[in-house]
């Protein structure tokens, strides 16, 4: 008898435990994020100084918006803007690469440079008795870059050698082609055939035209107060001119715009895998619309903004297609440019395909649940509080908000945004926004020519050789 109540007492408690991993505790209520006030001061020359003050550690982020990014580029010479911003640091007329890390390193701090597609970008780490000393190589690099050939040709192959390898990765090959094909665009890092036909002169120019302190935002995050930081930004770059007066508006690229779904197969063969992607241009929708922006955000976190939601439950979880699923979007100024996306099988690519469809389809027709949208809610709100922890990583906000336009008193608004926006919204956001994309796949397509043809009958489908692949071709068709 003993023995038997040890029994029912032991498989009483493992199936408490079992429920109790089952069923999760509701989300505790959002705090509220606060962040310091964001104080600016514009120089004589244009230049905006920004800063936050967080005395707790002795340290200071730096995120210096420089310039235009690869908007202002065309598909002939992508990768301009990377190279020009990239470049900075790699002479000046009183250093050499090498020495500007070696200042760098001694100082205890970092130094990085580059663009994206919204804005070129220098950034520095360092802790707050070193920051004058370390800003002045940050003004070297910015103010006296001599962009030598032979720096040019060392970083055009290293960018040709990544290009070489991941070009070769379904995953990548999507994304690649979907910056022209889908959002009329082109790939910031450059394509083979850009990168060969850029010159100094090239560089040259666009660092004149691109760079100039009345677009630039000079960011301070950290152990620092406004009064410092302007006068660091008077020393170091209070002198910075303008070098050619007008101002040239970045231009926002379209894609051809078409009405019904539209598919894309890149034939990669012996590919291992299959990249699926489904994208769609939203020009309708301003990153400082705020409205859409947050109907956008939670959407997509319900869609596919985590382990946890629709696309990876259902393609990974229930069925055991792929690694995992999800989605994004990559913003702009005046629009925002949407992917889904998952790796599979060759064999199950067009099963997957449906299923991407298919979850956005539901999304569009049914509102979701209050059960399942809170916790979809207060993951956006923890994954937003943990990326304005650190000084750097609040810069790198602070950053983005000024390179698209948006008021930085988003920040402090954030929780409230996302937990204002209803099911209703994220409806109607996925009914009017995210119908008739381009699908775009990338692996073997006789492994999955057949699947595809069936579940897809009624699609037009266009299939590309990915040897043969030439986007400046791909823009014109």
């Amino acid at each position: 008898m003993l023995n038997f109540l040890l029994l029912v007492f032991t498989l009483s408690f493992f199936c408490f435990q079992i429920m109790a991993q089952e069923t999760p505790p509701a989300p505790a209520p959002p705090k509220p994020i606060k962040v310091p006030s964001i104080k600016e001061k514009k120089l004589p020359n244009g230049l905006t100084v920004a800063v936050v003050e967080k005395r707790n550690v002795p340290l200071v982020a730096v995120y210096f918006l420089i310039g235009d990014g690869a908007s202002k580029e065309d598909l002939k010479k992508a990768g301009l803007a990377n190279l020009t911003a990239s470049l900075l640091t790699r002479g000046t007329k009183t250093r050499s690469a090498s020495k500007i890390a070696e200042d760098i390193e001694f100082l205890g701090g970092e130094l990085n440079s580059g663009a994206d597609w919204n804005e070129s970008y220098i950034t520095l780490n360092v802790t707050s008795d070193k920051l004058a000393a370390a800003m002045n190589v940050m003004a070297d690099v910015l103010l006296n870059p001599t962009f030598a050939q032979k720096e040019i040709e060392i970083l055009k192959a290293q960018i040709q050698d990544n290009l070489s390898y991941n070009l070769r990765q379904p995953g990548f090959l999507a994304s690649y082609a979907a910056s022209v094909y889908a959002y009329g665009e082109h790939p910031v890092l450059g394509t083979p055939e850009s990168l060969e036909s850029i010159s100094r002169q090239d560089i040259v120019s666009f660092y004149k035209k691109a760079f100039a302190p009345g677009k630039a935002v000079l960011i301070f995050v950290g152990d620092i107060s406004l009064q410092k930081a302007e006068n660091l930004a008077r020393r170091f770059f209070g002198a910075w001119k303008n070098s050619i007066a007008e101002e040239t508006v970045a231009k926002e690229q379209n894609s051809n715009r078409t009405n019904g779904l539209e598919i894309l197969v890149i034939d990669l063969p012996n590919s291992g895998q299959a990249a699926v992607t489904y994208t769609k241009e939203i020009a309708d929708v301003r990153r400082d619309d705020r409205k859409r922006y947050f109907e956008a955000s939670v959407m997509n976190s319900v869609l596919g903004g985590g382990y946890s939601a629709r696309l990876n439950q259902e393609i990974r979880i229930k069925r055991g297609l792929s690694y995992g699923a999800g989605s994004s979007f990559a913003w702009r100024r005046a629009k925002a440019n949407f992917i889904a996306r998952a790796q599979t099988k060759n064999e199950s690519a067009a099963e997957v395909a449906e299923l991407i469809l298919g979850e956005i389809r539901k999304l569009s027709e049914q509102e979701v649940s209050g059960e399942e949208i809170k916790p979809r809610k207060a993951a956006l709100i923890g994954t937003f509080s943990r990326n304005t922890e650190t000084n750097f990583q609040l810069a790198n906000v602070l950053a983005e908000l000024y390179a698209l336009g948006v008021s930085t008193d988003e920040i402090n608004s954030y929780v409230q945004e996302i937990e204002a926006v209803s099911s209703q919204q994220v409806k109607e956001f996925t009914s009017k926004f995210l119908g008739d994309g381009k699908l775009i796949i990338v692996g073997d397509y006789e492994k999955m020519k057949d699947d595809l043809l069936k579940r897809f009958s009624s699609v037009k489908i266009k299939v590309l050789r990915a040897s043969e692949l030439n986007l400046e071709k791909l823009q014109t068709e």
